[in-house]
């Protein structure tokens, strides 16, 4: 079970947090008066802005801002950092532009409470098309979003304590599978908001110390190596550039992320948490980049990319600090599959148990038991996708799941919000032909095990440009065309558009 030296130190604070977390979700499971859906699943939108906005982007910046993306600027050089930059350029329009409107839709569309239920209702359509193809969706890019998360959790438990990385994943899964069972959607958030804390003072903490000890001569031995060519040229690919810039589209789509604009209790909360929001992703993202070049500079040759940011915490602090910002590891792979999860399962429970197998004859307490089997299920799949030595690195899973959720919804979305004219079929074909453009271009021109792209000049060129570009593209113009060419919404939906718009904060409240 244990394959290395244990630190003590290190192993006690991580018990302490798990511990924690675990207590959370107990107390919202003791304090809960309402265990129906809205409760459950969104929290009964009381969430305040702090709590929200936290939620939402420790939801967001799972492991792979502190192990995936510091790798690739270590490996790559800052040609990278154009992820971060096109993860705090979308981020800030989703807060200012998508926000606002989601919330008063979602509740002027019959109180919807996930995103496939907010998009039938938003059209007044009996068909149950989108949540069955929203449903599987989500399974699949869950399932895989998840096992980054898990496999982040096997590399950091191996690397702190010697844990066999395999027992690692199914005990974080179990941690997480609890207080997501007990707490439901408040739980989550309130774990997030606390995770989302010590993720930044980690972030901030790490890369700072270090150069003050690279300046003062205290590095490691760095003299038998050099820095790859390029390393730092910001400008060395215009695919890098491009890719890097897509990233920001995902926001548009992610539904454990824009959930947290529909928990939100006022307009005035909402500003508020925008700020917060916004403010703290981009201190992550900046920080993230500095970790990885840093990280290079202070440690030199690592032979895992991945547990830079773990060596150089290491290298820097006692056991007793170390412990602490590691644990932030564990908290940002924590505070996303939690979100991950219970989405999932709100979306299965919702949009597919109740309408589909059960006909809308299933009670609240089954609808939570039937969330609650699926978040086991996919949990259970994730881990057993993580443990496989060929799943791909941490960010590379990341990178497949959020490039389908942004792909599929974002442009959909947005155009429900925005488009008065918008309709049932465009909605329907723009998830659909985002999904499907955004997985072949990943299966045809993004596996280069495929051999496909050998020997044709076009697809070479091609090959390497982020997946959610096309997708996204294709899904706007298919969702455009298509409406314009069926049948245009009656009254009723128009009027729906026309009372979201219209909504004031006081009538939220009522």
């Amino acid at each position: 079970m244990f394959t290395g030296k244990i630190n003590v130190t290190e192993f006690v604070i991580f018990v302490i947090y798990l511990a924690f977390m675990l207590g959370i979700g107990i107390y919202f499971f003791v304090k809960s008066k309402e265990n129906g859906e809205k409760d459950y699943f969104l929290g009964g939108r009381k969430m305040g802005p702090w709590v929200s906005a936290l939620s939402a982007g420790a939801s967001d910046m799972s492991a792979w801002v502190l192990m995936g993306l510091p790798a690739s600027i270590y490996v790559a050089g800052i040609s990278k950092s154009w992820i971060a930059i096109g993860l705090a350029i979308g981020y800030t329009l989703s807060w200012i532009f998508m926000a606002p409107r989601l919330r008063k839709f979602t509740i002027t569309a019959n109180d919807s409470i996930t995103i496939p239920q907010y998009l039938t209702n938003r059209f007044l359509s009996k068909s149950s098309a989108i949540r069955v193809i929203c449903a599987v969706i989500f399974l699949i890019a869950y399932t895989v979003y998840a096992a980054s998360s898990m496999k982040a959790c096997g590399t950091l438990f191996n690397t702190v304590i010697g844990l066999d990385p395999t027992v690692a994943m199914y005990l974080a899964a179990a941690i997480i599978l609890i207080y997501t069972f007990l707490g439901g959607f408040n739980a989550v958030c309130w774990t997030d908001f606390f995770q989302g804390m010590l993720m930044l003072a980690a972030l901030l903490a790490a890369p700072i110390v270090a150069v003050f000890v690279i300046k003062g001569g205290n590095a490691a031995d760095t003299s038998s190596y050099t820095l790859p060519d390029g390393y730092w040229n910001l400008f060395s690919s215009w695919k890098d550039i491009l890719s890097g810039l897509g990233w920001g589209i995902g926001y548009f789509g992610m539904p454990h992320i824009i959930v947290r604009f529909m928990s939100l209790e006022s307009d005035k909360s909402l500003k508020k948490s925008a700020k917060i929001g916004i403010s703290w992703n981009v201190l992550i993202v900046i920080f993230s980049v500095a970790a990885g070049c840093v990280g290079h500079l202070l440690l030199g040759n690592l032979d895992d990319s991945s547990t830079v940011f773990i060596q150089m915490s290491r290298f820097l602090f006692p056991a007793i600090i170390s412990g602490i910002i590691l644990t932030a590891i564990l908290a940002a792979s924590m505070s996303t599959a939690d979100s991950q999860l219970l989405a999932s399962s709100s979306a299965f429970a919702s949009d597919f148990y109740k309408p589909i197998i059960r006909k809308n004859k299933a009670s609240d307490k089954e609808m939570l038991w039937a969330g609650r089997i699926v978040v086991a299920a996919i949990s259970i799949i994730a881990v057993i996708i993580a443990s496989n030595p060929n799943s791909g690195t941490i960010m590379g899973l990341v990178e497949n799941a959020w490039g389908l959720f942004g792909a599929a919804f974002g442009a959909v979305l947005m155009l429900s919000l925005f488009w008065k004219r918008f309709n049932f079929a465009g909605a329907l074909a723009g998830i659909i032909s985002g999904a499907a453009v955004d997985a072949a271009w990943l299966l045809i021109l993004n596996q280069d095990k495929l051999g496909i792209v050998e020997g044709n000049t076009v697809l070479s060129t091609l090959s390497g440009i982020y997946e959610i570009i096309p997708g996204a593209i294709v899904s706007l113009v298919v969702a455009i065309i298509v409406t314009l060419c069926t049948k245009a919404p009656s009254k009723e939906v128009e009027d729906i558009f026309d009372k979201a718009v219209a909504l004031t904060d006081d009538a939220t409240q009522k």
